[in-house]
C-alpha cells in the first residue's frame, strides 16, 4: 500500500471509529419517525408478559430538563429511558399498570424530576425523584381521564381530576392522593389547579373556577378548553383550546388567547424557556419561539410506514388516546398511541 492509500485508510478507520455505524447510533434516523418500543414489547412477549388490551404502548412523557423518556406499556407498567428510547428499564416498582386514556393522564412537572401517572384500569402513582420512589394515588375506581397536580409545594398535596366514565365527576385530594372527595359532576375532561384551593374546569362551554377546593364554582371566561390539563409554569397557566393556547396570569380568574391561532389539541410542551413551546394537532407538530405570537410547523405526524399508526385516526378527538412528548435539549419528538408502538422523530 503506497503512502497516499495508507493515509486514506487511516482516515477511514478514524471516521468509522468516531461515528456510529447505521443502525447502531442515533444519527442515522434524523428526519423520520422510528419505533423505540419494539424490542421492549417483543421481550415482554417472550417472557410471558404480553401487554394488556389494546396491546403495545399506552402513554409517553418526557422530562423537559433531563430528557428522560417515560413509556407506558399497557398493563406492564412504566419504563424509563435515559438514552432517547434506545433502552428501557421498568421504574415503577409494580405500582403502575393499565394505560393512559388521554394525553393528560400523565402530569409532568415542567421543572423536571416529578410526575404523576393517573392510569385507567391499573395502578396510579406519583414520583418526586424521576422514578426512584413512588406514592400510590388510587381512588378505588377504574381511574381518571385527566388530572392536574399542584406542583408548587416541595411535597405536592392538591390534585384535581375528572374520573373516567362517571358523568364527568370531579374529584379532589388535599393530601397527595391518600383520600379523595367529590366536587361536582357534568365536567368535560379538562382540569387545572393553581394552588390547594384554586381549581378550574369546564362543562363544555366556557371556564369554571373554584377558590374553595371545589365546594363552589363560578364562570370566569367564555373561552372553552379542549380536553386537556392546565400547565402551570412561573405562575402562569397555559391551556389548550381547539384553535389557540390560552393563558391566565391571575390563577385562572381571567383568560386570554396567547398570541396567534394554532389548531391543536395536545400541549403545550415547553422548551428551555416559557417563550419556546410546541403543540400538536391533526396537521403535525407546531413550534413557537415567541410565546405563541407566531407558529411554524416543526415536524409531521407519525405515518404508517412502519405499521405503527396512522396517526390521523382518532385525531378529531382532541387530547384523547395519543400522548406526545418533546425533548428540547436533544430536539426529539415522541409519540405513543394507545395500542400502537411508541415512535421518535429527530430533527
Amino acid at each position: 500500500m503506497n503512502h497516499a492509500r495508507r493515509i486514506w485508510a487511516g482516515l477511514a478507520i478514524g471516521i468509522l471509529g468516531l461515528w456510529p455505524l447505521a443502525g447502531e447510533g442515533q444519527g442515522d434516523d434524523r428526519g423520520k419517525w422510528v419505533s423505540i418500543s419494539d424490542s421492549l414489547t417483543q421481550k415482554l412477549d417472550q417472557d410471558g408478559k404480553k401487554p394488556a388490551w389494546p396491546g403495545l404502548t399506552g402513554g409517553i412523557a418526557v422530562d423537559r430538563i433531563s430528557g428522560d423518556v417515560f413509556l407506558v406499556v399497557c398493563g406492564q407498567g412504566l419504563w424509563k429511558s435515559g438514552d432517547h428510547g434506545k433502552t428501557f428499564d421498568r421504574v415503577d416498582g409494580g405500582k403502575i399498570g393499565g394505560r393512559c386514556e388521554t394525553a393528560y393522564s400523565i402530569d409532568s412537572d415542567v421543572a423536571g424530576q416529578r410526575l404523576a401517572c393517573f392510569m385507567l384500569d391499573g395502578g396510579a402513582a406519583l414520583t418526586l425523584d424521576a422514578g426512584k420512589s413512588w406514592q400510590q394515588l388510587n381512588d378505588g375506581t377504574r381511574g381518571q381521564d385527566v388530572a392536574a397536580v399542584d406542583w408548587s409545594p416541595v411535597a405536592p398535596r392538591g390534585i384535581f381530576a375528572i374520573r373516567h366514565e362517571s358523568g364527568g365527576l370531579g374529584i379532589y385530594s388535599s393530601n397527595g392522593g391518600k383520600s379523595w372527595k367529590e366536587v361536582g359532576k357534568g365536567y368535560v375532561a379538562a382540569a387545572g389547579i393553581f394552588d390547594e384551593r384554586t381549581l378550574v374546569t369546564s362543562k363544555g362551554t366556557g371556564i369554571l373556577r373554584s377558590q374553595d377546593a371545589g365546594a363552589t364554582w363560578m364562570p370566569v371566561s367564555d373561552l372553552t378548553p379542549s380536553p386537556s390539563a392546565v400547565r402551570v409554569w412561573k405562575g402562569l397557566g397555559y391551556w389548550m383550546t381547539k384553535d389557540h393556547v390560552i393563558v391566565s396570569k391571575d390563577k385562572g380568574a381571567t383568560w386570554s388567547n396567547l398570541g396567534g391561532p394554532v389548531r391543536a389539541g395536545w400541549g403545550p410542551y415547553f422548551g428551555k424557556t416559557e417563550k419556546h413551546m410546541v403543540v400538536v394537532g391533526k396537521e403535525g407538530f407546531f413550534e413557537s419561539l415567541d410565546a405563541g405570537a407566531t407558529w411554524r410547523k416543526a415536524a409531521p405526524l407519525p405515518d404508517a410506514s412502519n405499521s405503527t399508526w396512522p396517526t390521523s385516526e382518532g385525531m378529531d378527538r382532541l387530547g384523547w388516546f395519543m400522548n406526545f412528548g418533546w425533548d428540547p435539549n436533544a430536539d426529539i419528538f415522541y409519540a405513543s398511541k394507545m395500542g400502537k408502538a411508541a415512535v421518535r422523530f429527530r430533527r
